[in-house]
């Protein structure tokens, strides 16, 4: 991937067992909290790598924060094993999906949004800036979308791969480059 790409989160799922007591786990785990009246999940955070797994009654598990898949990997083994040494019982490999993957990119010098929103058309596009100041392109057929900011800089959000981001961000830049943006 291209060192200018930084990956900030990815949001995986898993099913970490066939039943969690979420009560339990928050009794006897240090670093979980569980608010039944505010939230059914119970959050497990750990600070190496630093994320933090949301914990379903159901076993279904979803973690949050982690900037590579081997983090993802490490923080649910970290998680299962901390769940083992209390004795409750989980998946000894669960499988794990990515559901979003968020990056940053930086095309190096500042956009007209509103002329990108006027040549780019209003069929992938949404930019009210009295709303947000951001330019929204959705790009269909990777189920993406891009944020681009006046800045330059942009934020890509709906990937599962890093390929994804990849071919996201060199849409952006060709679409940009045959209107003249770039």
């Amino acid at each position: 991937m291209d060192p200018k790409v930084r990956v900030e989160n990815i949001v995986a799922s898993t099913t970490i067992a066939d039943e969690l007591d979420l009560h339990e786990i928050a009794r006897v785990i240090e670093d979980a909290e569980y608010e039944p009246e505010q939230f059914p999940g119970l959050v497990y955070r750990i600070s190496q790598p630093k994320t933090a797994t949301l914990l379903f009654k159901s076993g279904k598990a979803n973690c949050t924060g982690a900037k590579t898949l081997e983090d993802v990997r490490e923080s649910i083994k970290k998680i299962a094993e901390g769940l083992k040494s209390v004795g409750i019982k989980v998946y000894a490999s669960p499988s794990i999906v990515v559901q979003n993957m968020v990056a940053t990119y930086d095309l190096g010098r500042e956009l007209d949004l509103n002329s990108i929103a006027l040549k780019l058309g209003l069929e992938n596009v949404e930019y009210e800036p009295e709303q947000f100041p951001g330019l929204v392109f959705r790009i269909p057929d990777l189920r993406v979308v891009i944020l681009l900011f006046g800045s330059g800089k942009i934020v890509c959000t709906g990937a599962r791969r890093a390929e994804e981001i990849e071919k996201a961000i060199e849409r952006v830049e060709e679409e940009l480059k045959k209107i003249d943006a770039l």
